[in-house]
């Protein structure tokens, strides 16, 4: 007997959300075409996608990934195992960027470490204006980039390369007004890694192989030869990182040093300004 979404979604052992959302994505249909037609038999290849899917997702792969997409800050990215999965919590790094950019007209804003381009292009969604780059040491990763700032109508110039290396190519360095980052900050010894969604994401965008601060290093001290007078910087960090973070602010010469707590009410991002 063939199988019907009622059954599928009872019998799979997710969560009723999750198996409705796999389902829909496997029979390319809404919620209300699965809630009018629950009963209906339904096509075995179909069927067979989603039990696949279903399968893995109760082997611990994200949704993100099964679904191919993720939402942030209003918007649907594309993403891929290339890139990590945007998160409510770095939200707050881009509404801190919108910020610090309310009163800078035109303004030229620098994303490091890029990855599905979530932070770059919500930036450049929010201020039309502003002359957005990114730049991503993965190939991979700004291939996906480029994917959802066409598909969303977002003008970012991407440039491959690590950190401000992918620069290096041009003869005078731009001045930003802002420059932010969502870098690799997990130290290599966290068991973490080895948890969740963070088994299933690019490890060289989770940690720095080192102490977690390695990146976030080279991003600051890097950070003044690029700022505009008056420019800020901002960074993502771990829950326990942001007294380290604004030292190593302080140290590279910014002001105005500061850090802001997400929902959580977890320091979460860390800045200053030039």
């Amino acid at each position: 007997m063939a199988a019907c979404a009622r059954d599928l979604i009872e019998g799979c052992g997710l969560p009723r959300l999750e198996a409705r959302m796999l389902l829909e994505r496997a029979l390319d249909v809404n919620r209300a075409w699965l809630i009018a037609h629950d009963a209906d038999p339904l096509p075995d290849e179909r069927v067979a996608v989603f039990r696949e899917w279903a399968g893995r997702r109760l082997r611990g792969e994200p949704m993100a990934y099964l679904l191919g997409e993720r939402e942030f800050m209003g918007h649907v990215f594309q993403v891929t195992p290339a890139v990590l999965i945007p998160r409510p919590e770095t939200e707050l790094l881009v509404e801190t960027a919108l910020a610090d950019l309310r009163d800078r007209p035109a303004p030229r804003v620098l994303d490091l470490g890029t990855g599905s381009g979530a932070i770059a292009i919500a930036i450049a969604l929010a201020r039309p204006d502003a002359r957005v780059e990114a730049t991503d040491l993965s190939p991979d990763a700004l291939g996906v980039a480029a994917a959802n700032a066409d598909r969303l109508g977002a003008a970012v110039a991407l440039h491959q390369g690590d950190w401000y290396e992918a620069l290096k190519h041009r003869d005078a360095a731009p001045i930003y007004d802002l420059i932010v980052s969502n870098p690799p900050y997990i130290a290599a010894d966290d068991a973490h890694l080895s948890q969740g969604d963070l088994r299933y994401e690019p490890a060289t965008a989770l940690t720095d192989r080192a102490d977690g601060l390695q990146a976030l290093r080279a991003i600051v001290a890097g950070a003044p030869a690029w700022l505009r007078r008056g420019g800020a910087l901002w960074v993502e960090h771990g829950w326990d990182q942001a007294a380290q973070v604004r030292d190593l602010l302080t140290a590279a010469g910014l002001c105005g040093v500061g850090s802001r707590r997400d929902l959580a009410g977890i320091e979460r991002i860390s800045g200053g300004y030039l």
